[in-house]
């Protein structure tokens, strides 16, 4: 029997062939295949951590007797068009069963502080407006979004936060502002 495979064979080798002549064997092939299942698995999670946030801390708000607590926490996001800014975001997070298999809506507030941590330097010219940090925040319809905005004439960056659902979104919003030495004026596409 041929199992579908969820990634393509360029990114996992293919599963182990799976052969029923003894319990033992059985056994053996199923658990090769999970531990092949499971490193493609986590392949694309441990790929998409090395860019996305860094949890800094959390804060728990309510107790959950079964599950994890609700909580605040606290990501720092590096800008990836501009180095030597990063944004520190603190957002609800919704805790007990639902919260901790992924299912809950997170509340929509979130708090946004950007600073200059090194010399800022620009790989590319950038636009006005772009969403640079996007972070779901319930099993499909929510997310938390960051903006970046250019404030040509104060030579100044502009984040904001803000969370949208797939219908409508939340007018509770957060701005930041990292003011740029004037010696270094910020690119911008035409």
């Amino acid at each position: 029997m041929t199992l579908p495979l969820p990634f393509s064979a360029a990114l996992c080798p293919p599963p182990p062939a799976r052969s029923a002549k003894s319990k033992r064997l059985r056994h053996q092939a199923l658990s090769a295949w999970l531990a092949w299942l499971a490193a493609c698995l986590a392949w694309p999670a441990g790929a998409a951590l090395a860019a996305g946030p860094t949890t800094i801390g959390t804060v728990d708000t309510a107790f959950k007797l079964i599950g994890r607590d609700h909580d605040i926490i606290v990501e720092a996001y590096d800008d990836p068009a501009v180095q030597g800014v990063t944004c520190y975001v603190s957002r609800a997070r919704t805790g007990g069963i639902k919260g901790s298999l992924g299912l809950a809506e997170d509340r929509s507030e979130a708090s946004i502080s950007c600073h200059q941590v090194g010399p800022v330097q620009f790989a590319q010219p950038l636009r006005q407006q772009e969403q640079v940090f996007s972070e779901r925040t319930s099993l499909v319809f929510k997310r938390l979004r960051v903006v970046r905005m250019v404030d040509a004439p104060r030579n100044t960056l502009v984040y904001l936060t803000y969370s949208d659902r797939l219908i409508d979104g939340s007018p509770q919003n957060s701005v930041a502002a990292v003011p740029v030495d004037h010696a270094t004026p910020i690119p911008l596409k035409q």
